[in-house]
Parts: structure tokens; sequence; C-alpha cells
């Protein structure tokens, strides 16, 4: 009776655990959906948590995020190598660089949220800046121009 109860108990953790990761992917999606439309809400950081989430509750949706057109090449080349291309990293270091600059403009008189839209770019910029960068799509440029 009592090792069938620890059974139980332990059937119950990996379903509450299950459910869990699964509702913590899809919020993180959503908010990688929003991020897409908002400027200062990044999406990549997000869907890469998501990805995490699901790969330990849903196989199904992990392989639909991997297989997603515009964020797949980036989300799988994150879970194989932890790194980003170079491309990818210039557009979102300027991305960054020009809606921060334009939300900086737009609050003219405000100061204080301009001096904490500027620390938090930079912040963004540097821990961007610091992400290793991929030798895949390099290496195909490289061998293209041969």
């Amino acid at each position: 009776m009592g090792f069938a109860r620890i059974v139980q108990k332990s059937e119950m953790r990996q379903k509450i655990k299950r459910y869990l990761l699964l509702g913590f992917g899809v919020f993180f999606v959503v908010l990688g959906a929003i991020g897409a439309v908002l400027p200062l809400l990044p999406t990549t950081p997000f869907l890469i948590l998501a990805l995490a989430c699901f790969s330990n509750s849903s196989p199904r949706f992990h392989q639909m995020l991997l297989n997603n057109r515009f964020f797949g090449p980036t989300l799988s080349e994150w879970e194989t190598s932890r790194s980003i291309n170079r491309s990818a990293k210039k557009k979102a270091m300027l991305l960054i660089g020009l809606t921060f600059s334009l939300s900086i403009l737009m609050l003219a008189g405000r100061l204080h949220l301009q001096i904490g839209l500027l620390i938090l770019g930079v912040v963004l910029l540097i821990c961007l800046w610091r992400l290793k960068e991929s030798t895949t799509a390099t290496s195909s440029i490289i061998k293209l121009s041969k």
C-alpha cells in the first residue's frame, strides 16, 4: 500500500510538472508574439524559454516552434549550439538601437524615463553583443563564394 501511494504521488508530480511547463510555454509564446509587434518587448528570448518548456512537456509544440518558418532556424541554431548567427545579431542590435532611440526622442522632457531607457538599451545591447556567434552561417557563405 505504501509503494502504490509513492508511485501515485510521483505520477501526479510528473503530470503537474508537465502541465505547468506546457502553460509556461504557451505563456512565453504569447509574450514572444506580442514582442514581435511591440518594439520594447523582445521576441527571441521568450521563444527560447518556450522551446525549453516544450522540450520537457510537449514534443509536438517543441517541433512546431523548430519548424516555424520565421523563428525556427534561429531557435534550432540556439538549441544545438547555444549561438546566434552574425546577421541576426546585427539586425537585432540595429532594431534595438532604432526603437530605443525613437522611444527616447518621444519622451522629450522626461529625463528620468529617457535615462532609464538609455540604460536598458545599453544593457540589452551588451547582452546581445556577448552572445556567441555561430560559425555555420559564415562557413556556408565561405563555401558559396569559392
